[in-house]
């Protein structure tokens, strides 16, 4: 990325499709003032379902110092289809008893955190600081955002910021997290990295038990709110829109701003 650079390389796996990569429309020289947006789509989808959000911004000089990285989620034989983890539905009511509710698939959340990990690693290869990469995702994307943002070993607390689209917080009960953050050997509190979150408020696929959920355990986890800007969208369900997407575009420019070359 950049004039000077060459094109990115990124981390093939052959269990997947490799990721979309679209280069910034205005490349820097400098590596250091480039910035990079990862973008993980959700459960079913693919990198060429959230390309036309890439195409957008590009079409509209929108972010055009940013580099987007698009990955793909393999085929997964439980969901039958693309995830990144195992999925278990949610009832609109908590169970009567804690200890009977669906188990998540921690496992499966730890491979493709580790995975994203990789593409960021492969941005600080080029020379983007962390603090010039956005991760952000939709629904399972947005749940893997915010778990590497508060459990990798290598890149919580420390990226320029978290978009988090129509989603939730996985592994939210009990101390699930905060013992990975533990073993990750990270601090109690969470630090000051951005949140941008954002729901519809007619989604039917995370209910308002689950989202409410997210925003008091990110509070538990010491997000404080001069940190996360939350969104609810009026009559909407569990997709994007126009008014989302510009309120996201606001967000990634404050907090990761186009620098002079």
């Amino acid at each position: 990325m950049g004039s000077r650079q060459r094109r990115m390389t990124l981390p093939t796996d052959p269990k997947r499709e490799d990721p979309i990569f679209k280069p910034a429309e205005q490349q820097c020289s400098d590596p250091a003032h480039g910035a990079a947006f990862i973008l993980v789509h959700g459960l079913g989808d693919s990198a060429e379902g959230l390309e036309d959000v890439a195409d957008q911004f590009q079409k509209n000089h929108k972010l055009s110092y940013m580099n987007w990285i698009i990955p793909n989620a393999q085929e997964s034989r439980d969901a039958q289809t693309t995830a990144w983890y195992t999925p278990n539905s949610f009832s609109t009511y908590p169970p009567d008893r804690p200890e009977l509710a669906p188990e998540e698939d921690d496992a499966g959340m730890r491979k493709s955190v580790a995975y994203l990990e990789t593409l960021i690693d492969a941005c600080t290869n080029k020379g983007i600081p962390p603090q010039r990469i956005v991760l952000g995702g939709f629904s399972q994307g947005c749940a893997l955002s915010l778990l590497l943002d508060l459990t990798s070993s290598k890149y919580a607390g420390r990226l320029g910021g978290i978009v988090g689209l129509m989603g939730y917080l996985p592994l939210a009960a009990g101390s699930k997290i905060e013992n990975m953050r533990a073993h990750a050997g990270l601090p109690v509190g969470h630090g000051d990295v951005p949140i941008f979150l954002a729901r519809g408020q007619a989604d039917q696929m995370v209910p308002s038990r689950v989202w409410q959920q997210t925003l008091k355990k990110l509070e538990t986890l010491g997000v404080g709110k001069d940190h996360m800007e939350v969104h609810e969208y009026e009559g909407l369900g569990h997709t994007l829109s126009g008014p989302v997407l510009r309120d996201m575009c606001s967000f990634i420019e404050r907090y990761v701003p186009k620098l002079e070359d």
